[in-house]
């Protein structure tokens, strides 16, 4: 066992629900490692978040601004939560929180907070207009193309054929085997996330995630690879199990160093039946399946915490193939004084939590 880690961590993204975010899983992996001997503190935009109210799992909770309000609200209500509950370690874990904070660690550490996120080279180039990019670097991606207009749909038989698949600037992704299919889901993801869109070659294969860290280096501090079992109706895993592939392994260390990745992220590839992989998205946080990575032996959120107060944690050891996790949908019995304090007071603090309790 290393030394314990007793600093005060935040973590956003507490929105569990069906399509939920990293943050309880990110607290959770956290709360679960006898190393971790700190505290917890959730940082949620809205005062129905289910992560806010699970017992146990947060010694204070505040609401905080959306990314869309600027920058500086963000900060103004970061320096107010130092006053109350002061945090060592932020852990975001939404991706439309990362323009926000990336490039400002030194006004961050000015209010007594550390990350660790990647630079803004290594984010913008792991977005997917530029992901293909890669390929100069040997890293296999599928052909794509940002629309900014519906028009070039009607000649994409030409270009991709069909199946193609839809994908939004931000999240979501169909596949389209018609121009129509291609048309509705275009006006459906710019709608959604704006413009562009991004159209992406079909690869059939079986779908492999991996959860990493990289150094910022080119290094790789560790990583997870996992395998859904279950999917929701809107394709995310409601259970995984870790796998052990060295050829996956081999994709993500180069994945990595070609970004000079620093922080974690999660990697999704198809996995052709011949064998060959392909890189579909590299999405710049800790995904909601992290807890995983602590049942199966290699705490990466308790990694990046450790990373973040200038820890050297070295390259992680290796993890347990075979260990599952399976996601469980439950009914949260609060006290009425906590959901008011969130709604009116946008905080929960430790001494109302216990009272509550």
């Amino acid at each position: 066992m290393g030394q314990p880690f007793t600093g005060t961590v935040a973590v956003t993204g507490l929105n569990a629900t069906d399509n939920p975010g990293p943050g309880v899983a990110v607290a959770r992996s956290l709360r679960n490692d006898p190393e971790f001997q700190g505290k917890i503190v959730g940082l949620a935009y809205d005062a129905m978040d289910p992560g806010l109210y699970m017992d146990g799992l947060l010694d204070a909770a505040y609401v905080i601004p959306y990314p869309s309000a600027g920058r500086q609200a963000m900060f103004d209500r970061l320096a107010y939560i130092q006053e109350r509950t002061p945090i060592d370690v932020m852990l975001p874990n939404l991706d439309a929180e990362l323009p926000a904070l990336m490039g400002q660690e030194a006004i961050l550490e000015e209010l007594g907070i550390r990350t660790f996120l990647p630079s803004r080279d290594a984010y913008d180039a792991r977005s997917k207009g530029r992901l293909d990019k890669l390929n100069e670097h040997g890293v296999p991606v599928p052909r794509s193309e940002l629309l900014s207009e519906v028009a070039p749909l009607y000649t994409v038989h030409e270009r991709f054929g069909f199946p193609i698949v839809v994908k939004g600037v931000f999240y979501g992704a169909e596949v389209a085997r018609s121009v129509d299919e291609a048309v509705k889901a275009f006006h459906k993801a710019a709608a959604t996330w704006g413009l562009p869109v991004i159209l992406q070659e079909y690869v059939e294969g079986e779908e492999v995630n991996v959860a990493a860290v990289g150094d910022g280096r080119g290094g790789l501090v560790g990583a997870v690879a996992m395998k859904k079992l279950m999917l929701t109706d809107k394709g995310k895993g409601w259970a995984g199990v870790t796998i052990l592939d060295k050829g996956l392994m081999k994709l993500t260390q180069d994945i990595v160093g070609a970004l000079q990745w620093r922080g974690p992220c999660e990697i999704e590839v198809r996995k052709e039946r011949g064998g060959a992989y392909h890189l579909m998205e590299v999405n710049p946080r800790m995904p909601a399946w992290i807890d995983l990575t602590q049942g199966a032996g290699q705490n990466l959120p308790l990694a990046c915490a450790r990373l973040a107060a200038g820890e050297d944690v070295g390259t992680l050891p290796a993890y347990r193939p075979g260990v599952a996790f399976i996601r469980i949908s439950l009914d949260q019995i609060v006290d009425i004084s906590q959901l008011e304090s969130i709604a009116t007071r946008g905080e929960v603090l430790p001494a109302a939590t216990e009272r509550s309790a």
